[in-house]
């Protein structure tokens, strides 16, 4: 029988670098070996959930689906890795108690210093009136209140966030040692 392996809620606003430090976890983890998927917030809108808007229902079930995926994977001894901004508490709360082992990592940095990582011009779309319900913006985000790691981004190198995650993973479930 396969254990349940951990899954890893990435959640923070767009910005923060929860794809960039899972997708390096990610890679991490299949340089020893170990499986590893990532299952990126943005890449799940445009697939699975391409039919939701950004209502907090629609925002709610996008999270449900994630963690339906998410549960599948870490059943069959998957690591999982999810980014996703997720912003409000009780359904990305409900999503990691529904995993064997889940764990929330809040990626966080300020709203000034996420603005100018803005790769994407969603902030500033926002600013402009273009986007609507941006979260952060005009669109709440519900920060989590015992995060298992809480990683603040700003002027820490990407190695450093990395590591601390790891390191989450060898003494919560002796995973990513080598």
């Amino acid at each position: 029988m396969v254990e349940h392996a951990p899954v890893l809620w990435f959640t923070g606003l767009s910005g923060a670098g929860k794809t960039t430090i899972a997708k390096e976890v990610q890679s991490n983890l299949l340089r020893q070996n170990v499986k590893a998927e990532l299952l990126d917030g943005d890449e799940v809108r445009e697939t699975l959930s391409s039919d939701l808007g950004f209502s907090k229902q629609d925002r709610d079930l996008q999270v449900n689906r994630i963690a339906f995926v998410a549960n599948l994977l870490a059943k069959n001894g998957i690591v999982v890795l999810v980014s996703a901004i997720s912003p409000y508490r009780d359904s990305r709360e409900s999503a990691i108690n529904s995993f064997a082992r889940g764990f929330e990592i809040f990626v966080d940095a300020p709203l000034p210093v996420l603005e100018q990582r803005d790769t994407k011009g969603l902030y500033s779309r926002a600013r402009l009136g273009e986007i609507k319900n941006l979260t952060g913006v005009d669109d709440p985000y519900e920060k989590p209140e015992f995060p298992a790691l809480h990683l603040n981004t700003d002027g820490v190198q990407l190695f450093e966030s990395v590591g601390e995650v790891l390191n989450l993973l060898i003494k919560e479930c002796a995973v990513a040692r080598g």
